[in-house]
């Protein structure tokens, strides 16, 4: 198959200004459609931490309690997110994903009817078994429309709808908390599950309808312009070298395992603050739902632009290693300050700033890393493999602090310890993974 590498200077010169066009009209039809599904699931994963604003003394639950079960979602994220992938790989995205973005809308739906601990844990395990996949489906999804040196733009441009999902759910969440409390008899927190979930399921069967598994079967794009996408990812493919191919392969590469670590230090933080800001945003004086909402709001909307932004520099710089780790590195000492300036509500809320956009900044650049290493069945694997074993800190870092709460009446030392984790995100990436080498 023949692709612009093989092709004489001018005619190589010619079509880059095509391909780019090609690109911007893929990222046109599939980021704002994925990235609309990632804050749909995004919102439905993490409305607990608002919904805990009013839950936790209407249940009776303490802090450990919702520490466990906030966590516990990743248990479910855990022992499904590999077969999920694989699944993806075997019957395509569309499918997947419908599953997928139903499951979870009907889970959050059902929260709204816990009473117990037992059904708390339950239904926040379920929802994490029925998101497994979705969002390392997203990533290898991705990788079949992009070559490696327009990816970490595109996985930017995506995971930037987490950031997006905190800016629109931190005030949607106070808006139906505040205003729908009492309504028919239910709780403000009881209305955010239900109005929250059923947006998912729709989606869910849109899916089906509009996403497209591979450039294959785009019947948006012209013959052309499918011929040269799929030759320009063949051309890079090859420029990769040598990459583990089979599932076996990818499960014995121990660069894999250390990814598994990195990911894991700025998984432990970024789950720290998903569940628990709210928290320690109320804990300096903001008492309303509503100014609460807003204020997560501006936060995440920083953090949203520090993930395209760093997205795009890794792009253009084609580096991954240093700007995962440096991000991390920031996000680390923002979360250090947060947790030692509870007295200084201004300085406290511009750590928890910086704490969020280092720490989101650096994910969309370390999923470019496992693509050094990984093609084919081995990716589908390895990826959801990094993402199911690092998510563990999903469940252990918000039950360490909801534990600390309890014990201690402070978030202090569970906040240091969270910091000192992701701190060591850098010294692992520097050590143990190598540059990436010129194509």
């Amino acid at each position: 198959m023949s692709n612009a590498s093989t092709l004489p200077l001018g005619n190589a010169v010619s079509t880059a200004p095509t391909l780019d066009r090609i690109y911007a009209r893929i990222t046109w039809r599939l980021i704002p459609f994925l990235a609309t599904l990632w804050v749909l699931a995004w919102i439905d994963r993490v409305n607990i931490g608002y919904a805990k604003l009013q839950m936790l003394d209407d249940l009776q639950f303490s802090e450990a309690v919702y520490g466990l079960g906030a966590g516990i979602f990743f248990l479910g994220y855990f022992f499904f997110e590999v077969p999920s992938n694989l699944l993806l790989e075997k019957i395509g995205a569309k499918k997947t994903i419908m599953r997928i973005t139903i499951g979870w809308g009907l889970v959050c739906i059902a929260q709204m009817f816990v009473t117990t601990p037992e059904m708390f844990y339950v239904l926040r395990f379920l929802l994490g078994v029925f998101e497994a996949g979705f969002y390392p489906g997203i990533i290898l999804y991705l990788t079949y429309w992009y070559p490696s040196v327009r990816r970490a733009r595109a996985f930017g441009l995506f995971m930037s709808a987490s950031a997006l999902a905190g800016v629109i759910g931190g005030p949607l969440a106070g808006a139906i908390m505040t205003g729908l409390h009492g309504a028919n008899g239910w709780s403000g927190w009881q209305w955010l599950f239900l109005i929250e979930g059923i947006p998912s399921v729709l989606a869910g069967v849109v899916t089906l309808f509009y996403l497209t598994d591979k450039p294959q079967k785009a019947n948006w794009l012209s013959d052309e312009e499918k011929r040269m996408v799929l030759a320009d990812l063949e051309a890079d493919h090859g420029a990769q070298g040598h990459r583990d191919h089979s599932m076996m392969a990818a499960l014995r590469n121990p660069k894999i395992w250390m990814l598994v670590l990195v990911y894991f230090c700025i998984i432990a933080a970024n789950s720290s603050l998903t569940f628990f800001a709210p928290t320690l945003v109320k804990a300096l004086g903001y008492t309303s739902t509503m100014q609460i909402g807003w204020i997560m709001a501006g936060i995440y909307l920083l953090g949203a632009i520090g993930m395209i932004a760093n997205g795009r520099h890794s792009d253009h710089r084609k580096e991954s290693r240093l700007h995962c780790g440096f991000a991390a590195l920031i996000g680390a000492v923002g979360v250090g300050v947060a947790a030692v300036s509870t007295d200084n509500a201004a300085l406290a809320l511009a750590a928890l700033a910086v704490a969020v956009v280092g720490t989101m900044s650096a994910i969309p650049v370390f999923w470019q890393l496992p693509n050094q290493f990984l093609s084919g069945t081995a990716a589908a694997a390895g990826i959801a493999m990094i993402n199911s074993i690092a998510n563990l800190a999903g469940f252990g870092a918000p039950w360490m602090l909801g534990v600390v709460k309890t014990e201690t009446g402070s978030f202090v030392g569970g906040l240091l310890a969270v910091a000192a984790v992701e701190a060591l995100t850098l010294a692992l990436v520097l050590m143990f993974i190598p540059r990436r080498k010129a194509a």
